[in-house]
């Protein structure tokens, strides 16, 4: 089954209807880059508790500080003219 995903001006992808529905209950996927394809895999997490553990992992192997984090943080809250 060969499908069309629109990428938006906002780099989101936008996946057809008849594939998300392929994974019921699903909202994040994890995405990979393999040679020249990208790789979507449904992720499930059995609680919050997992959720924020596989942030901190994610955070640490993309080598980020609490600085960067807090920087980040900052930037994001910041006032907007």
């Amino acid at each position: 089954m060969t499908k069309l995903a629109k990428l938006t001006s906002k780099n989101q992808l936008t996946l057809p209807r008849d594939v998300v529905r392929e994974f019921p209950g699903v909202e994040y996927f994890e995405v990979r880059v393999r040679g020249e394809e990208i790789v979507l895999r449904p992720v499930t997490f059995a609680a919050s508790g997992d959720l924020v553990e596989k942030a901190r992992d994610h955070v640490a192997a993309l080598g980020l500080t609490e600085t960067d984090v807090e920087a980040a943080v900052r930037w994001a809250r910041r006032r907007r003219r």
